[in-house]
């Protein structure tokens, strides 16, 4: 009923918001919930999803909006709506409760709690009423009810189970120790589990999972195994010619729902195509074939264009419906590119991106290059009308929050991007997006947040906030050398490690001290559709070492490493970002370079530059002492430079590599021989 207004009326979540309409009395997670779930003895009805969502949609639309459904609700229950990616902490607990009585779960998530947050039944998508063996929401509405009324310690006994279930076995890492033969036992699960025929790993549905890819690179560097990188550029390749990628406007979907990455499930989320464009990224820097950075920059110009608010930051998402019909936005008919390019042109157009008659997607066509060349430079005039001519219809809903985290892993792809693509325009970017958040998601007390939305910041700072933005900070230090970057790097970690450190068992808590409390303390180590907050540290405080060689920072890494090795060592293929962490600890590689110059733009110090940023090295520190840098900051940062100084008054290396330092040089020449040796 569209006069119907609820409690989620006042929320800035745009999730939450799309529920505000709803007949169900559906309240914010909060006190005030849970008191009145209390007062009233009624359970509690928690429904988890995001702004995106297709199922969340549907499910919406079938039960949300109905009157019976929302009566039952009303008169039984205290309901509750959660945006997972605003309170990725609670979403984080109800799923484990979900897959610890199902044995999976997914999206929209479906729980009943007690008064005390414990849950005692969980699913996923239910329809309103019972079909093809799945239990109708109203059905199971009643019977819950019942319960509650009558066998209410039942429940709470089931809820006792599951809420000691979630704390010994989801948030319980075993200790051990990592080694080269992690690595090994990572690369063979992986290979294992590879598609040998369409890329990626497993079957339908498939997930583009970037960091799978990160590690393969890491380990083709470490040990030259073909195959490693032949599954990086297998997948890169066959996700780019598929459907999942937007041949028309750029940008990845979510993921694939069959093997061969023809039909996406069309939202198209921030996080994915920040890590993908690193992948390509990464792999352009080791094999130099512009395929790979051609398609970064495509994803950029998606980005950019459409998913930069106009203060510089990067909103979260597109969905995948449009005008209630999903994937409507992005579907063709031949009579339509006819329609746009002329017959002979559109013809071409149509076998080239095989749009046929018969259609790939509910009688119409997505886009794709499967089984056709990668290459598209013939039709870009083409597919420009073509994107123009679409741009006309009905757009997918967009998710215009700010998320910092999701905004940390866009600021390491633009920093790292103009790093080595040497284009400043994307390091400005990133640059900006930094000076949003210190400006704007930073309370009074200096504490990190979470979210903003139309001029509001808020939500305390997870884990991956702080993570995910470090690692953008780090990088945009290595695209900028300046030591504000390093320094801020630095700060935000101590002040993570007081908020998230666990002193009694080691390892970084999904929330901080500071934060609301929880039935259980999340400690998620589990690399899922982007990596761990933890995966993200440990790669981030190992770098920081390197670069400044600050001994706390080495015991920490090393009770990160002891804290979580043997829940790795049982399992490598879930942790494949935490095995970068562990390359970077291994490399025998590694080299620790310190430039110092008169002045950044110098002729010889470009040359220098130009050396140490070619090739992929993910095992090289690079950093700057140059007077137009502010090299006395620099200094109190990272003491190893402060003795080092240019020889006869010209720019000079000092190169370490595995424990051992060369002669400083000031010869380009002589650099690279030290550096390939």
């Amino acid at each position: 009923m569209p006069n119907t207004v609820n409690r989620l009326i006042e929320e800035k979540s745009p999730y939450l918001l799309q529920h505000a309409h709803n007949p169900v009395n559906w309240y914010p997670w909060g006190k005030e919930a849970f008191e009145k779930a209390e007062e009233e003895d009624k359970p509690i009805f928690l429904s988890i999803g995001y702004s995106t969502c297709h199922w969340c949609h549907v499910m919406e639309r079938e039960s949300f909006e109905d009157e019976k459904v929302a009566q039952i609700l009303n008169e039984n229950f205290i309901s509750i709506k959660v945006d997972r990616e605003e309170r990725p902490d609670i979403d984080s607990i109800y799923m484990s409760a979900c897959q610890a009585m199902t044995g999976q779960g997914g999206w929209p998530l479906t729980v009943f709690l007690d008064h005390d947050k414990k849950p005692f039944y969980a699913g996923t998508y239910f329809p309103k009423e019972s079909k093809m063996r799945m239990p109708g929401l109203i059905q199971l509405l009643e019977r819950i009810s019942d319960l509650w009324i009558n066998d209410r310690e039942e429940l709470t006994s089931i809820s006792k189970d599951v809420t000691e279930a979630i704390e010994s076995h989801f948030y319980k890492n075993t200790s051990g120790e990592v080694s080269k033969s992690t690595l090994d036992k990572g690369y063979q699960n992986l290979e294992d589990n590879f598609d040998f025929k369409f890329g990626g790993f497993g079957k339908a549905p498939k997930f583009p999972t970037p960091h799978n890819l990160f590690f393969l690179l890491r380990y083709y560097n470490l040990t030259e195994k073909k195959n490693a990188l032949y599954m990086v550029e297998k997948t890169l390749r066959a996700m780019y010619s598929g459907g999942i990628y937007d041949h028309i406007g750029y940008g990845f979907s979510r993921y694939s729902t069959d093997q061969k990455w023809l039909v996406p499930h069309f939202e198209k989320m921030l996080y994915d195509n920040a890590l993908l464009a690193i992948a390509y990224l990464e792999a352009f820097e080791l094999t130099r074939d512009s395929f790979y950075s051609n398609v970064a920059e495509e994803i950029f110009t998606y980005v950019l264009r459409d998913m930069t608010s106009p203060e510089g930051v990067f909103y979260s998402a597109e969905d995948a419906d449009s005008e209630g019909v999903e994937g409507k936005f992005y579907v063709f008919t031949p009579q339509e590119i006819r329609s746009i390019l002329g017959k002979k042109k559109g013809e071409d157009f149509c076998k080239k991106f095989n749009i046929t008659e018969q259609g790939n997607f509910n009688g119409k066509s997505i886009p794709n290059l499967i089984n056709q060349s990668l290459s598209k430079s013939k039709f870009s005039q083409e597919i420009e009308l073509i994107f123009n001519e679409r741009e006309k219809r009905i757009r997918p809903f967009r998710d215009e929050k700010i998320l910092t985290s999701w905004n940390g892993l866009m600021i390491v792809a633009l920093a790292y991007a103009g790093r080595i693509l040497k284009n400043q325009q994307y390091v400005n970017k990133a640059k900006d997006c930094v000076s949003f958040i210190v400006d704007n998601l930073v309370d009074t007390k200096g504490r990190l947040l979470s979210r903003y939305k139309d001029g509001e910041a808020s939500i305390p700072g997870f884990l991956e906030d702080y993570a995910f933005l470090t690692w953008g900070i780090i990088e945009l230090y290595q695209a900028t050398y300046h030591p504000d970057y390093l320094e801020t790097a630095l700060d935000i970690t101590k002040e993570m490690y007081q908020l998230f450190w666990d002193k009694d068992e080691g390892g970084f808590f999904m929330y901080g001290h500071d934060s609301e409390e929880l039935i259980s303390r999340p400690k998620e180590l589990y690399d899922g559709a982007y990596p761990s907050g933890n995966s993200v540290v440990a790669n981030n405080i190992l770098r920081l070492y390197r670069l400044t060689a600050d001994e706390e920072l080495e015991r920490l890494i090393e009770k990160i490493f002891k804290t979580f090795g043997g829940t790795i060592n049982e399992s490598p293929i879930s942790y494949s970002h935490f095995l970068s962490a562990i390359y970077l600890k291994e490399s025998p590689k590694t080299q620790e370079i310190t430039l110092v110059t008169d002045k950044l733009e110098d002729r010889l110090t470009q040359e220098m530059l130009k050396i140490l940023e070619s090739g992929f090295n993910p095992d090289r520190y690079v950093i700057v002492k140059s007077n137009d840098l502010n090299s006395r900051a620099l200094e109190s940062i990272s003491p190893i430079v402060k003795n080092r100084d240019m020889v006869k008054n010209k720019p000079t290396a000092y190169v370490c590599q595995n424990f051992t330092c060369f002669s400083p040089v000031n010869d380009s020449n002589k650099l690279k021989r030290i550096l390939d040796q």
